[in-house]
């Protein structure tokens, strides 16, 4: 049986019993399973199923497009934010479209157009204070390689030593976000740091691993790296210690990476390849972002005012013949 999370209650759903699996999850399950889905997709999969079962008290194969429709309406009057409905409803479609082949009310399902906001970036000032209350010298290289190499939070935990080319001097990352491999820079500074880090890193699980496959941030465990949400909790324990109000994330060092390569004239298409992004457009949201480059744009007041200059400057020249 799959745990959602520890701290939701053990509903006795159809979907799933205390002491068993149902058929209908146990086929979803090896329908994830199938297409490769990561483990946090397919909890966030199971527990929109158990939530639309317990919406319907009831199996959800016997859904009708009514169902749906109540399902979807319910989750707007709940007061759910868009992000959190559409996932919801994407776990449900999956269900649907795929165990339960009922296309029909697959089609039923519909997304809401999200919020386009724009993230929240540090500037160099912040971000280097924020590096130097780093807590300690591990702390400090996982976060540079947020903001230096613009890496993602699973990104920076699923590190080997294996992925680290000082000869190139980039790093590679291997199988990440779409099942995609792709390099990204490695700054002197930063091979200094992992170096250093290398020296004092636990060495207490590196018995029988080749040197490659060492993890770079072991956690805990045998053959476990540190978890996103150890390395988000000391990003913000660094960021109080900064001082820093904004409502920034983990993420907000990668945000600010992509803005300071935009700022420092780095091509687009390059900060496309190195952010790992499949379409350009989702790059181009930094131009709106970049307060260098926003500064920097010629209001038509400006031309405005030239031209006023020129002709006061034509009027006293007349006078004066």
């Amino acid at each position: 049986m799959i745990e959602v999370s520890s701290n939701l209650t053990q509903e006795k759903l159809p979907m799933s019993t205390d002491t068993t699996v149902s058929p209908l999850r146990q086929r979803m399950i090896e329908d994830m399973r199938a297409r490769k889905l990561g483990p946090h997709s397919q909890r966030s999969h199971i527990h929109s199923c158990r939530r639309f079962a317990a919406f319907l008290k009831r199996s959800p194969d016997t859904a009708t497009a009514d169902d749906v429709r109540r399902f979807q309406l319910h989750l707007v009057e709940a007061g759910l934010g868009i992000s959190n409905r559409n996932r919801i409803m994407t776990g449900v479609k999956f269900l649907f479209r795929v165990t339960l082949r009922r296309h029909d009310l697959a089609a039923e399902i519909f997304h809401l157009k999200e919020e386009q906001k724009l993230p929240l970036i540090l500037s160099p000032n912040e971000a280097e204070l924020l590096l130097a209350k780093a807590g300690s010298l591990r702390d400090g290289v996982m976060l540079s390689l947020g903001y230096g190499c613009g890496l993602r939070a699973g990104e920076i935990v699923r590190l080997k030593d294996g992925d680290i080319d000082s000869a190139q001097m980039i790093i590679r990352i291997v199988q990440s976000k779409g099942r995609k491999d792709r390099h990204v820079m490695l700054p002197p500074e930063l091979l200094v740091l992992l170096r250093q880090w290398w020296k004092v890193r636990p060495k207490r699980f590196d018995a029988g691993v080749p040197v490659g496959e060492r993890w770079l941030f072991p956690g805990r465990r045998q053959g476990q790296h540190l978890t996103t949400r150890q390395l988000s909790r000391l990003f913000h324990e660094a960021a109080a210690a900064a001082g820093i109000t904004k409502r920034v994330s983990l993420h907000s060092l990668r945000h600010s990476f992509a803005t300071e390569l935009l700022e420092a004239g780095t091509d687009i298409r390059y900060i496309q390849a190195v952010l790992d992004h499949s379409k350009l457009d989702t790059t181009s949201r930094y131009t709106r972002v970049a307060p260098g480059r926003i500064a920097a744009i010629d209001s038509p007041l400006k031309r405005l005012g030239a031209k006023q200059r020129r002709l006061k400057k034509k009027r006293r020249s007349r006078k004066a013949a």
